[in-house]
């Protein structure tokens, strides 16, 4: 008898969050731990297939009863032959069969996705997007990131990647970002971008509540302390949270012309930020995007915090076993 109880791992930089979840997204047992990326491939990938075996034992079921697993990776990869290409945040990772390995030491069939693209299908499937046919996903934090639900599906592209809604270019001469690339979203919109305007303010001894609290130190500048001045008043601070969320609506309003999604659900730490975010971009999106597309639009903040990224990647392997159904 199917169990229909699945495996979600979240594989992060830093940590690997790993989850026992049922089909109706209920965590029944779950593991967190440092990643250890520093330690190489080979330590992480049994990390990862130490947190799945734990959840099982914890939950007291075998191996059988476990229908599939699903696995949340740092891009790029090839999902569609399970391969982690060169993450940025898993140093000497390279072209690492990652579905292969974890499939190989668990006996259990094993699915691979961007951890975007994951958290995507888990807001679609047990957070803000239960309902709709077409969302998009978008997570605001240290970066920029997103995933794509049309018709129903997550739409990942002819290799897997896309999605990548920090990377779309909104100001062509604007600043360099991480990916090479000049005025990508993420450079103008993301927490990174925010800190970097902060901290050259401070660079430039600009008299602002931003050094005060970073106490004249850039390095100590940050997203939240900018927000933090800005909360408290600061001129300077609010002017740079007003831009870069004033860019994360430009960024929107294109989506939703590309695409005229039902919701965007947004995520990521930047969230906080409450109505200084979601105002701005709801407004941008009144005034750039198409009448029609922009009335049948909503933007919401997404539901599942923490959990997003190992229900997402649950939900992966969920939609995956669902597809392979004769």
């Amino acid at each position: 008898m199917t169990q229909n109880l699945f495996i979600g791992i979240d594989l992060g930089g830093t940590k690997i969050s790993t989850a026992l979840v049922d089909a109706s997204g209920r965590i029944v047992a779950r593991d967190y731990r440092e990643t250890m990326a520093a330690r190489g491939q080979k330590v992480v990938v049994e990390r990862m297939v130490d947190a799945a075996r734990r959840v099982i034992s914890e939950a007291g079921v075998v191996f059988s009863q476990v229908t599939g697993v699903g696995v949340g990776s740092p891009g790029p990869i090839d999902s569609r032959i399970g391969v982690v290409t060169a993450p940025p945040n898993l140093p000497g990772w390279k072209d690492v069969p990652l579905k292969q390995l974890i499939e190989e030491r668990l006996g259990i069939t094993t699915f691979l996705e961007n951890d975007a693209n994951a958290a995507a299908l888990g807001e679609y499937r047990f957070g803000a997007g239960q309902g709709v046919q077409n969302m998009i996903y978008v997570t605001v934090s240290t970066g920029i990131g997103g995933g794509l639900i049309l018709n129903g599906q997550l739409y990942s592209g002819t290799i897997g990647t896309a999605g990548e809604i920090g990377h779309t270019t909104v100001l062509p001469q604007g600043p360099y970002c991480g990916c090479g690339n000049r005025g990508c979203l993420e450079a103008l919109a993301s927490g990174t971008a925010i800190a970097r305007e902060g901290r050259e303010l401070v660079q430039r001894g600009v008299p602002t509540l931003i050094a005060a609290l970073a106490e004249g130190n850039p390095e100590r500048v940050t997203a939240r302390l900018v927000a933090e001045a800005a909360e408290q008043g600061d001129i300077e601070a609010q002017e740079i949270l007003a831009e870069a969320m004033a860019y994360l609506g430009v960024g929107m309003a294109n989506l939703v012309n590309l695409f005229n999604p039902e919701l965007i659900v947004i995520g990521g730490g930047l969230t906080h930020l409450g109505e200084k975010l979601f105002r701005p971009v709801r407004r941008a999106i009144e005034r750039r995007a198409f009448p029609a597309a922009a009335r049948v639009v909503q933007v919401v903040p997404a539901q599942l915090g923490d959990d997003a990224g190992v229900l997402g990647a649950a939900a992966v392997a969920m939609a995956q076993m669902a597809s392979t159904l004769p």
